[in-house]
């Protein structure tokens, strides 16, 4: 998805798209043929989302002060 975000409005459109790729992914997933290896990788992706808005709260608070 590109290098690094600077911008408010870009950050939070980053967020959005991860989270509707989750999103997409958890629709499409088959619950009758889910493996340990699918649910690691969406535990995965939600920590990362998680570590990004982390990142993104801290950069604002630093232009904010």
């Amino acid at each position: 998805m590109g290098g690094p975000v600077y911008d408010k409005q870009e950050q939070m459109k980053y967020l959005h798209q991860r989270i509707e790729l989750l999103m997409t992914m958890l629709d499409n997933i088959d619950p009758e043929k889910v493996g340990v290896e699918d649910i690691d990788r969406i535990i995965e992706m939600l920590d990362d989302l998680e570590n990004k808005a982390k990142q993104y709260r801290q950069d604002w608070d630093e232009t904010e002060a």
